[in-house]
């Protein structure tokens, strides 16, 4: 408990991390409560077609009479889904990765780091829409699919901490008590390393939601569920912007741009506070 509280103490010193705080916690409440707003269902339309924002359609219509606010209310979702779970593979990836290629060195270390190089030179991305197009583009396969190529830079982060911390009195005292090497690396190594990766975690989140955001843009990502992705496609798709209905792109472009800036400013304020030699 004293170390939240010295935490929080510091956190809430940073102007930066608690907007983004705030401006997580407002989109969270805002999907929480999507069903029990003064909002139409998202599937619900209107005769008002094309419709400027207005008193009763605060954010537009699009060309179906579909209410955008609710439309992006309702986005909000997909996008929190996406970029936690995707984090939580990422981190969980890099934790092994870089744990065990820290620790034990050598040719271990060799083969995962040229793995990892292998991985951070490849155009991510094109990638990605390589595989949705061969394997599908549902929900969890693009979860699991940017997960599984987004690890190396937390695996790098992760093995570099290992690098330093197996160096220390309490690691060498473990090693010369013949304790397991499984054990020193999960009862010494992880929790000194877990608190930090937190922070390239939370940076993670938002490039998942990037990601999948730009799958479904450009017409490669699951069509089905309702995203922002989603909202951006059907806007340039139907030439919203040349035809003047410059509402129906701008709102989900904000909403995306803001969560995304929310989770940016939460990740870059953790690393300055768990680790200030990186943020440097």
């Amino acid at each position: 408990m004293r170390n939240l509280n010295e935490f929080w103490a510091k956190y809430k010193k940073n102007k930066i991390g608690i907007v983004g705080l705030f401006i997580i916690i407002f989109f969270v409440l805002l999907s929480i409560l999507a069903p029990i707003l003064p909002i139409p269902p998202p599937t619900a339309t209107t005769s008002q077609i094309d419709s400027p924002p207005s008193l009763i359609h605060p954010f537009g219509t699009n060309d179906l009479g579909e209410d955008m606010l609710s439309l992006c209310i309702w986005s909000i979702e997909i996008s929190l889904i996406t970029g936690i779970f995707a984090a939580i593979i990422i981190i969980l990836i890099g934790l092994i990765i870089g744990m065990i290629s820290g620790y034990y060195g050598g040719i271990i270390d060799e083969i995962f780091m040229r793995i990892t190089d292998f991985f951070l030179v490849i155009p991510s991305l094109v990638l990605i829409i390589v595989i949705t197009a061969l394997f599908g583009a549902n929900l969890f396969n693009v979860i699991l699919i940017i997960g599984l190529l987004s690890w190396p830079t937390t695996a790098r982060i992760v093995r570099s901490m290992t690098l330093s911390l197996k160096e220390r009195q309490f690691i060498e005292a473990a090693k010369i008590s013949n304790v397991p090497n499984f054990y020193i690396i999960f009862k010494h190594l992880f929790p000194n390393v877990f608190p930090v990766i937190i922070a390239t975690g939370i940076l993670n989140i938002s490039g998942a939601i990037f990601t999948q955001a730009s799958l479904v843009f450009l017409g490669v990502g699951n069509i089905t569920d309702l995203s922002f992705g989603l909202l951006l496609h059907n806007a340039f798709e139907g030439g919203d912007i040349i035809g003047g209905f410059w509402w129906t792109s701008l709102f989900p472009g904000l909403f995306l741009t803001l969560i995304i800036i929310g989770f940016v400013f939460i990740g870059r304020s953790l690393e300055q506070i768990l680790n200030p030699k990186r943020s440097e």
